[in-house]
């Protein structure tokens, strides 16, 4: 994978990925993708490896053009989801506007204030304006806003210092984060989403890749089996019903 239009293809191809994970961790990742091996393993030198810096420039560039969704999400974990995907996610973790004062800390709607009335702004100086100036509460402030799909990185400048430009999600993409979707629809196409390109789930996977708690995940997985989508092969175990194996004996 050369191109950012390679990268947003296959964003859209698996619906929700990872960035930097290697196989070690369950679900697609951007930096597995560009390394084209199914055995990769990330090397603690980072800095000095071809693929990490592909897959870091990919990422780069992916989140300057705006065409799939990118933020720390469930968990933290900083992932691409593809435009078809957002209202399920949004369903998921956002907050509606109406719920903000209870549940963001003070840190965070100040630096949601700041944000709905520029738009867009560099870390010092939405530091600044937010007056948050303390770095570590400045970063868990973004953090929560990034999970809860308000705010996510925009850009990332390297001249004359690094750091992000922070935006509002809603301005690049009003139409996604506007549908509203039901939690149980939600949980049951994210479900389907990664059982269709991992093909077999098997206990706790789907939460560990999406953030999901395991009780929700299994929501999910079993409503595909409801609808005949997926196959439980045994506790937690599910299949694509296309490639399901017999179940034992004792499940049926």
């Amino acid at each position: 994978m050369d191109t950012a239009l390679q990268a947003e293809r296959f964003i859209e191809h698996v619906g929700f990925t990872a960035c930097l994970t290697d196989t070690r961790r369950p679900g697609p990742s951007l930096y597995v993708a560009v390394c084209g091996r199914r055995d990769v393993v990330m090397p603690r030198n980072v800095q000095k490896d071809p693929e990490c810096s592909q897959a870091w420039r990919l990422k780069d560039e992916v989140m300057r053009r705006g065409r799939v969704y990118y933020a720390k999400l469930g968990r933290g974990q900083a992932m691409f989801v593809a435009p078809r995907m957002v209202p399920y996610f949004n369903a998921l973790w956002g907050v509606r506007r109406r719920a903000e004062k209870k549940t963001f800390s003070n840190a965070a709607l100040a630096v949601l204030r700041v944000l709905r009335k520029e738009w867009e702004m560099g870390t010092a100086d939405l530091r600044a304006e937010s007056g948050v100036s303390d770095r570590r509460r400045f970063l868990q402030a973004v953090d929560e806003l990034q999970a809860a799909m308000i705010v996510i990185p925009s850009e990332a400048v390297y001249e004359p210092k690094f750091t992000y430009l922070w935006a509002l999600a809603e301005e690049r993409f009003p139409a996604e984060l506007a549908r509203r979707i039901d939690r149980r629809t939600a949980l049951r196409e994210v479900a389907r989403c990664f059982l269709d390109g991992a093909g077999l789930t098997v206990p706790g996977e789907l939460a560990r890749v999406t953030g999901l708690s395991r009780p929700e995940a299994g929501l999910g997985n079993r409503a595909l089996v409801k609808e005949g989508y997926a196959v439980m092969i045994g506790p937690g175990t599910y299949v694509l019903s296309g490639f399901a194996v017999p179940a034992p004996k004792s499940m049926m």
